[in-house]
């Protein structure tokens, strides 16, 4: 259990983060720190910066400038094998699944990110490999369950409906036991019962001791389950907050929503 102040130390520190895609600035200069234990949600308008800082943290692409720290570690310039093994793992908007495989070895994708014997091991069938496969699928089975997906395990993954498909997604990065586990669009293309869903999955995984860092344009999910918010703007911080001071920041309603401010509501 992490004590409180655990909880308000930062775990990521991201600096002076650039990045720029044929002259034109997607990060210019991005400084933000995410608390342990937090759910922390990047925001803004097409273009804003938001894909491109998910890709820079993974390792997706090479900024040209800055650092990314997790709990000290420096992450830039690093592979994204490397970045997963150091503890993120991440969703994609677009659905990355298998669809011949079943549910459960999908999810034992993401698991295998942590394993550490060689191709001859795994070829001899040597005891240490089946052990470490049974502790992937103890992490496995874990994630089913944290995602309410144990029913499904043997399931093709074809045969799911979308919803469940999106979970399968989130199951596979928690196999990876994670410490900042980011979300990207994870609504996308859910209906409002699937979002409910989705905003108590969220909310169980920050309870299991996992951070999060969520990209959303669904703004009522947004509002009412992140505890704070980092506005981007042509590759710019434009606020950062709590929910209630984005709500109520002039420059997030003009330059985000183009005046419209009941968009920003939580109902």
């Amino acid at each position: 259990m992490n004590s409180a102040a655990d909880a308000c130390a930062p775990l990521l520190t991201v600096s002076g983060l650039e990045q720029s895609f044929g002259g034109v600035m997607a990060l210019a200069g991005i400084d933000f720190q995410v608390p342990a234990g937090l759910i922390y949600a990047v925001i803004g308008p097409n273009g804003a910066g938001k894909t491109t800082l998910f890709n820079a943290l993974c390792g997706f692409c090479q900024p040209a400038a800055g650092s990314i720290r997790l709990d000290g570690r420096e992450l830039l310039g690093q592979p994204p094998y490397r970045i997963a093994a150091a503890g993120v793992a991440r969703t994609f908007q677009n659905l990355q699944l298998f669809f011949n495989m079943s549910v459960r070895e999908n999810v034992m994708v993401g698991a295998h990110l942590r394993a550490h014997t060689g191709l001859l091991a795994a070829a001899l069938r040597l005891p240490r490999v089946r052990a470490e496969e049974d502790r992937l699928r103890a992490w496995a089975d874990d994630a089913l369950t944290l995602c309410d997906l144990s029913a499904w395990a043997e399931r093709p993954a074809a045969v799911l409906p979308y919803g469940l498909m999106k979970r399968v997604e989130i199951a596979r990065a928690l196999a990876a036991q994670p410490r900042l586990l980011l979300l990207d669009e994870p609504a996308a293309g859910l209906n409002d019962t699937e979002t409910l869903d989705l905003r108590e999955l969220i909310t169980r995984i920050r309870a299991s001791g996992v951070t999060i860092l969520l990209v959303e344009h669904h703004m009522p999910l947004v509002m009412s389950i992140a505890d704070r918010l980092l506005v981007l703007d042509y590759g710019c911080v434009l606020a950062e907050g709590s929910p209630a001071v984005i709500q109520a920041d002039p420059r997030v309603i003009a330059a985000y929503l183009g005046g419209a401010e009941s968009c920003l509501d939580v109902e």
